[in-house]
């Protein structure tokens, strides 16, 4: 990745792409509270243990503001942490807001993707029009096969 990024996370504080030393999952997921949303982050969370294991770090991110991403991680402890980009500058830099249509009305929002880099920020892989149910497995198969290779 070329351009760097800095977003509040939920541990307090900021999170800098350029500082990371380690492989990152980074999921996008259009809204904290919804019943996608949710299942797609408690996924992470639960096998959360198996990416630190395999050495990777693992970072959801919406245009949820940062007190919306604190009681969400909160409400279900969520292992991994959140990125709040209300602005959509890093949901722009990684080209994953689209227009869609809900209840028969046009809305721009974000398709759900994953990035995996490696430890030296290369992009690795990538997911676009992620399907929730087995996605979290399917991510950490992926990195599993790749900490291994």
């Amino acid at each position: 990745m070329q351009q760097d990024f800095t977003l509040p996370i939920t541990t307090g504080g900021e999170f800098t792409f350029s500082q990371l030393n380690k492989p990152l999952v980074l999921f996008f997921y259009p809204r904290d509270n919804t019943p996608g949303c949710t299942v797609e982050n408690q996924d992470f969370s639960r096998l959360y243990p198996e990416f630190k294991a395999a050495g990777f770090e693992v970072l959801g991110i919406s245009r949820d503001k940062h007190v919306t991403h604190c009681n969400f991680q909160k409400k279900h402890t969520l292992q991994h942490q959140l990125l709040a980009d209300p602005e959509e500058t890093v949901c722009n830099l990684f080209n994953v807001m689209r227009d869609k249509t809900m209840y028969g009305k046009a809305v721009r929002g974000i398709e759900r993707s994953t990035f995996v880099f490696d430890e030296k920020r290369n992009l690795i892989q990538e997911w676009h029009k992620v399907k929730v149910e087995g996605h979290a497995q399917e991510v950490l198969d992926f990195v599993k096969a790749h900490a291994s290779a």
